[in-house]
């Protein structure tokens, strides 16, 4: 049985702002306060794009008018999940256009000894299972985190074609190796970079997101 082809990347629409945003987050001299500021903004566009990708059904109102306007509302319900430390800075920009979402958390390090990631911690809503699934991570450098973590949703009962990844920057790397494990997930990010270096960090990049936007560089 052939492998079934996997869902296109959606990327942000690469307009002037756009890149404009991404400009100064990529720049290191820019400053944090600046640097959560613009993030935030591009972190709010990638979740209004990953809540298009969502399935709608056709719904009838009235306006104030007395007309009828036949539009469209959100066919399933729907949860975020942060990958910990660097997806906790998406939430707030989930929070801004979903009202009351509930949201869990998964933390996973990589083994010093394998070089692998390792689960540590998960805190999930108790029917997931039943729930589109936003899944929360800046940045898609090697794969392996984000795999690992939806190898836990998978475990919950999600299915892979409910959950879409949100990050803000990808590697041509990254996605190969994730979507040769998960082809149903859909991946929404705002850009896609040149490669990983002999560090496995993506360049150009934009160096280590979290620390950058917790404060806790060196």
């Amino acid at each position: 049985m052939a492998a079934p082809t996997p869902k296109p990347v959606v990327i942000l629409k690469p307009t002037k702002q756009v890149k404009g945003l991404f400009t100064i987050i990529r720049d290191k001299q820019t400053s944090r306060e600046d640097f959560i500021f613009y993030s935030d903004r591009i972190i709010r566009l990638l979740v209004e794009e990953g809540l298009s990708c969502l399935p709608f059904s056709e719904t009838t109102v009235t306006t104030p008018t007395g007309c009828t306007y036949n539009g469209v509302e959100f066919a399933s319900k729907i949860c975020g999940v942060s990958i910990v430390r660097a997806g906790e800075s998406m939430e707030a920009g989930l929070r801004a256009v979903c009202k009351q979402i509930k949201i869990g958390k998964i933390l996973i390090q990589r083994d010093e000894e394998t070089a692998k990631p390792k689960l540590l911690y998960s805190k999930l809503p108790s029917d997931i299972a039943t729930r589109h699934v936003l899944l929360l991570d800046p940045m898609l450098a090697t794969g392996g985190t984000v795999a690992q973590a939806v190898s836990v949703l998978l475990e919950r009962g999600v299915k892979e074609e409910n959950i879409i990844f949100i990050n803000l920057l990808a590697a041509p790397e990254g996605i190969k190796f994730f979507q040769d494990l998960y082809p149903q997930v859909t991946i929404v990010t705002g850009e896609i970079d040149s490669n990983l270096n002999e560090k496995k960090y993506i360049v150009p990049g934009i160096g280590d997101f979290g620390d950058r936007y917790f404060g806790t560089e060196h």
